[in-house]
């Protein structure tokens, strides 16, 4: 059934997109929504999830208007329409995957520094941006998201839950879990004609998404290319039909939801489908 009828959204490229992330570390709007840590029960057999905590470094950027709502490279649009609100984060070129991290999830916490950090806290956060390199610096005087540097950028709000904001650029541990969301899948649509874009957001599991197929009424599975973050495409006459899509996870698990979308769906439309287990 759809979930909303939101505006067509605009296409930007992937160069546009990137470029567009430096501005969101001074601008986006991010609010409070509470998660839970998940216990030892949820862990995975995946490579892709470990119990072992590893060395980053992290820092925050403030919202200059509370109205501001920049999606970031992943391409999801308002992060707090889109359900991330503060727990959020940007991550360094040496993490981002070229935008295939989109979406998973880390628990973060703060270590070293008895002055500044918060003792027995940690956040959970979803991979929603990137933090561009600045080769004006090197990476150990400023360039803070430069290569080999593993660094998370934060909205204030989600820093203040692990570290005092005076500390500035700080030692921090990190490790990935499973993301739990709540409701399904999320399949925003638009394009134009015949060519298709959707977003897919709200992703639980690992949260990435690796590869996505799409099939009408009329067609077999047909694959969709990934266009930048968590935005995927294909040229295909599919009006008049109604969608299902399957989707699989950086970790291998595969799920299919059947006729998502009714026969007479619009680009603009958003549509809730099946969701992986967290």
């Amino acid at each position: 059934m759809p979930v909303s009828t939101p505006k067509p959204l605009i296409s930007l490229n992937p160069i546009h997109t990137l470029t567009l992330s430096l501005l969101l570390f001074s601008t986006a709007t991010i609010s409070h929504t509470p998660t839970t840590i998940p216990s030892s029960s949820s862990s995975s057999s995946s490579p892709l999830f470990s119990s072992e905590w590893r060395s980053a470094r992290a820092t925050y950027y403030a919202a200059s208007d509370p109205r501001d709502s920049v999606g970031g490279a992943c391409g999801y649009g308002d992060l707090v329409k889109a359900g991330y609100g503060m727990a959020t984060v940007g991550l360094s070129e040496s993490l981002f995957e070229r935008g295939q991290i989109c979406g998973a999830c880390f628990q973060v916490r703060c270590v070293d520094d008895l002055r500044w950090c918060i003792p027995g806290t940690s956040i959970i956060v979803t991979v929603t941006n990137f933090c561009a390199p600045n080769y004006g610096f090197p990476a150990d005087g400023g360039g803070h998201c430069n290569p080999p540097n593993n660094h998370f950028v934060l909205p204030i709000e989600a820093f203040e839950k692990i570290a005092i904001w005076k500390a500035g650029n700080m030692p921090i541990q990190y490790r990935r879990i499973k993301c739990r969301k709540e409701g399904g899948i999320r399949f925003t649509v638009s394009g134009y004609n015949i060519f298709i874009s959707v977003l897919i957001s709200n992703v639980a599991g690992a949260g990435d998404v690796a590869a996505v197929k799409i099939k009408g009424s009329k067609t077999g599975w047909l694959p969709m290319g990934r266009n930048w973050g968590q935005n995927w495409h294909i040229n295909a006459d599919l009006k008049n039909q109604p969608l299902s899509f399957e989707i699989s996870s950086g970790d291998g698990v595969t799920i299919t939801s059947y006729n998502v979308a009714p026969r007479d769906w619009n680009f603009g439309q958003a549509f809730e489908g099946k969701q992986f287990e967290s």
